[in-house]
């Protein structure tokens, strides 16, 4: 597994070489340090914390200094922990070019907050007609459900409230540019976030299929029969 910190630059749009429009997103991809190695005997369990984006020293905490400095590594931002499998010590620096074109990636972000709002916005609700005795109701959640039984409102019932600023991960986007010299990785689509926000790319949980070519003519015999014997009833029925 590969993984890495940045953050989202914005969207844009490439041609591939058959002359075919992707729609693609530009993420600035490290430089990470790897901060901590956390080991079974000791931590319980095998990660790799990785630190991005250099901050001044007075905007960190003491307790967040004391870490940083015990392993040697300059003031960073944000800290995020990942699973890697590849051989890494504390002072490794993490790239780009980690990956490369055609690798599937999963991207977790945080979503754009849209402050609090209705269900029609939150929850794609429908709302009244415009006309004929609706009411300053219009938008409104309706019925939340019967009075005397259950008197009550069931679990999961939508309705106004808090929208955004969620952890959304999309899976399975594929990286189309690899930019070491900028540290820019462009991956095909969209990710969540607002332009500048953190987020963080690791190789994908999604099981790759490869294609093996075109599905062609069917080999069944008794298909391929009833395609040159016209006594058959499907071939009659085509």
């Amino acid at each position: 597994m590969k993984a890495i910190i940045g953050k989202k630059v914005g969207m844009s749009q490439i041609f591939d070489a058959d002359g075919k429009v992707i729609p693609v997103t530009v993420i600035e991809a490290g430089p990470c340090v790897v901060v901590q190695k956390k080991t079974a005997e000791k931590d319980g369990y095998t990660a790799v914390q990785l630190g991005f984006e250099d901050v001044s020293e007075r905007k960190l905490t003491k307790g967040e200094q004391g870490h940083l400095s015990k392993a040697g590594v300059s003031p960073k931002k944000y800290l995020r922990e990942f699973d890697l499998d590849a051989e890494l010590n504390v002072g490794d620096i993490i790239k780009a070019d980690t990956f490369a074109e055609g690798d599937h990636v999963d991207v977790t972000g945080t979503s754009k907050g849209h402050g609090y709002a209705g269900v029609i916005k939150r929850h794609g609700a429908h709302r009244l007609k415009e006309t004929h005795g609706t009411g300053p109701v219009h938008r409104h959640a309706g019925s939340m459900g019967s009075g005397t039984d259950p008197s009550r409102i069931f679990k999961g019932k939508i309705g106004a409230g808090h929208m955004g600023v969620d952890q959304v991960t999309i899976m399975n986007l594929d990286v189309v540019k690899v930019d070491p010299e900028l540290n820019m990785l462009v991956i095909r689509g969209a990710v969540p976030g607002p332009k500048g926000g953190l987020v963080t790319i690791r190789t994908t949980k999604k099981t790759i299929l490869e294609k093996h070519g075109e599905a062609g003519i069917s080999v069944n015999p008794q298909k391929a029969s009833a395609r040159v014997n016209p006594q058959k009833a499907s071939a009659r029925n085509k």
